[in-house]
């Protein structure tokens, strides 16, 4: 009766996942925790069970991606790289380093593309964008570095190359230490500019 019901719940949180992957990227959800609650509001699963993990989210959103949208999707992440790569070239002062979905290759059409860049002043970063006359909007974000509370980093949003970049600003000694991925609990993987550039010319 316990294997019977194991198995039943297993079933049920991959449908969910399944289920939050296709809504990520029909809708451009881009918060796992909103996405699955959707999902399991429409399957009507809200109340058994507890709710797929944020790794089994990406897992599912990888295999809907590879399965629904093939080489639309090698395409897209192509474009969205490129436009990482042209971004960190504007920002090369800051040590960027390309981070989340275009990195992982799990972007959907309505993705942004996030980039961490690191300097002890917060407004250079904005001076550069001024000074090659890109419009940018300020904004915060709740990133752990370490156990304990969430720390608040100001970063810039703005367009490139037909693409929504997210600058987010770190100290420069927070290049020893990523934050912690809401995915999986670990460091944030991060590239620098000559790894995008490798990823590029596969």
């Amino acid at each position: 009766m316990g294997r019977k019901s194991a198995s039943s719940n297993d079933r049920a949180r991959l449908m969910l996942a399944q289920e939050a992957a296709r809504i990520i990227v029909e809708h451009g959800i881009d918060d796992y925790r909103t996405a699955k609650i959707k999902a399991a509001e429409r399957l009507g699963l809200a109340s058994r069970g507890s709710l797929p993990g944020n790794s089994e989210i990406e897992q599912a959103l990888s295999e809907h991606l590879q399965l629904f949208h093939g080489d639309s999707h090698s395409k897209l992440l192509q474009k969205l790289r490129s436009a990482a790569l042209s971004a960190m070239e504007l920002l090369s002062a800051f040590e960027p380093r390309l981070v989340g979905p275009v990195l992982s290759g799990t972007a959907a059409t309505f993705s942004t593309v996030n980039l961490h860049v690191f300097s002890d002043s917060v407004e250079g970063v904005a001076e550069r964008l001024h000074r090659q006359q890109i419009p940018s909007k300020l904004y915060e974000r709740q990133l752990k570095c370490r156990p304990g509370p969430s720390d608040t980093f100001a970063g810039y949003q703005f367009m490139h190359q037909d693409a929504s970049i997210e600058a987010t600003v770190f100290p420069f000694d927070g290049l020893r230490q990523a934050p912690i991925s809401a995915i999986d609990g670990k460091p944030m993987r991060r590239a620098d500019a000559r790894t995008v550039q490798a990823m590029l010319v596969k």
